[in-house]
């Protein structure tokens, strides 16, 4: 039963990785930089999303908003993005390839220019499934401690950057900013960390220049500092 069960895991892995190759070459021969964003409930994925096209301002952005129920996250975004599309997955704990491109069908990915992925929050199934995406991004709060990413070190070895948020907390917590980012570098020496608060605007700047970067590298753009 248990290697019966392992060859289907590591058969829908090998679907989900094919239709992900093919998102990933749609993606960039649209020129967009699709962004998956991944994290624990309640970590500010969807705050962060609506300050960050804020910034973007007429810059023309989408998302795919996963949740097992409600729209609630994908109505707070649809007044700042060209367009939002809700993925309930009901009992799945992440999205996709598949869902991700049944929310795609009908939109014209030229019209975009970044795609942003708000993964279904959960630090464990998302970091195995590949949605296409061009980046990976992990946002830890500071309410959840700072020895999180050695806790799940799946999801930050695959990060290309991470994200703390709601540092306008720390001075009320007893939040070490410093064992944090080695938390991080244990795990992944190489990923980038910055700290944030879409509160108060703190590290905003530098996560939307990074955003501007990565995909000004997709479409052979010099970046805008």
């Amino acid at each position: 039963m248990v290697e019966e069960l392992l060859r289907f895991e590591q058969r829908l892995l090998e679907r989900n990785e094919l239709l992900a190759e093919q998102l990933r070459r749609s993606f960039r021969e649209a020129g967009v930089l699709t962004v998956n964003l991944m994290s624990s409930p309640g970590a500010g994925k969807t705050t962060l999303l609506e300050v960050t096209l804020a910034s973007l301002a007429a810059v023309p952005a989408a998302v795919v908003v996963g949740d097992l129920a409600t729209e609630n996250d994908a109505q707070r975004l649809r007044p700042h993005a060209r367009w939002v599309r809700q993925v309930t997955t009901g009992t799945v704990c992440h999205l996709e390839a598949a869902m991700v491109a049944a929310a795609l069908e009908g939109k014209e990915l030229r019209e975009l220019q970044y795609l942003f992925i708000e993964n279904v929050g959960n630090l464990v199934c998302p970091a195995s499934f590949d949605l296409g995406e061009e980046a990976r991004v992990v946002l830890f709060a500071v309410t959840e401690g700072e020895d999180k990413p050695e806790k799940y070190p799946p999801i930050v070895h695959r990060a290309d950057l991470v994200l703390l948020t709601k540092s306008d907390l720390i001075p009320y917590l007893s939040f070490d900013l410093e064992r944090f980012r080695t938390s991080v570098q244990r795990v992944n020496p190489q990923v980038p960390c910055l700290t944030l608060s879409a509160r108060t605007g703190e590290g905003i700047e530098a996560w939307v220049a990074w955003l501007r970067a990565r995909r000004a590298m997709l479409v052979g753009e010099v970046p805008e500092y």
